[in-house]
């Protein structure tokens, strides 16, 4: 009975110990492996705090938008508990950016960029376009909720700007797509210029991004100097719909 017994010896505390150590070092390395992924997205946190937030510069939240769209690309967005994010900002929001896009249903910014509950502000109207109404709420996300970032996102294929190539006149829209025109007519494209050239249709949609955040700039008194004085940044996009990229524009 004592060589059984000896045979199956009872767990040492050193085995244990090591056992513990190479656990905790597997999990350092885990969250190592998450936050270089994203930077701000991690696997255990529900939430961006205040602090986590006011923390971050511009350029820190961009780079960390950009991971989530390369996250987004490859198939390997970080594991989203809703149900917890849902918790973590019932009383309270800290997002880092605001982002205006368009209402094209293959274009979700939150999925796209792979981003949590509570980590953006998101506004969406046909052709991503700036009136008052966007305008001051880009202002309540930037200069009363502390949000770093406006990114205006464009897209490929975008059926307003066909619309707007088109002179298409539909009730209410009419007006709508009257403020994307001029960027029909300022895009320098010497091919054909209509509305079933796909090339001219996306020239078109970035030269409308980039009128977009004139309007964001040349509209508020209030972001302006904010980005002046280097609080905020104002950068545009275009989401490709074949592939998934964001290119960010110069």
């Amino acid at each position: 009975m004592d060589k059984k017994a000896d045979c199956c010896p009872a767990k040492s505390s050193t085995s244990i110990g090591r056992r513990t150590v190479l656990k905790t070092a597997l999990n350092v390395a885990a969250v190592a492996m998450a936050g270089n992924m994203g930077g701000v997205e991690s696997v255990y946190a529900a939430a961006l705090s205040k602090s986590e937030r006011d923390k971050l510069t511009p350029d820190q939240i961009i780079e960390n938008l950009k991971q989530g769209n390369r996250r987004f690309r490859l198939g390997k967005i970080l594991p989203h508990d809703y149900l917890a994010q849902k918790r973590a900002t019932a009383r309270g929001q800290y997002p880092a950016a605001v982002i205006l896009s368009c209402i094209d249903s293959r274009a979700p910014a939150e999925i796209i960029l792979d981003t949590r509950i509570g980590d953006t502000f998101n506004a969406r109207v046909a052709g991503n376009i700036a009136n008052e109404d966007l305008i001051g709420s880009l202002e309540f996300a930037c200069a009363a909720a502390g949000a770093k970032v406006i990114l205006v996102m464009g897209h490929t294929g975008c059926g307003a700007i066909k619309g707007a190539i088109d002179h298409v006149e539909l009730g209410n829209l009419t007006g709508l797509l009257a403020k994307i025109r001029p960027a029909v007519d300022e895009t320098q494209y010497a091919g054909d210029r209509s509305s079933k050239n796909d090339e001219f249709v996306d020239a078109v949609a970035k030269t409308n991004v980039r009128r977009t955040i004139d309007a964001i700039r040349n509209g508020s008194s209030v972001l302006a100097p904010m980005e002046k004085d280097g609080k905020i940044k104002i950068v545009g996009t275009m989401y490709h719909l074949n592939g998934g990229v964001v290119e960010f524009l110069v």
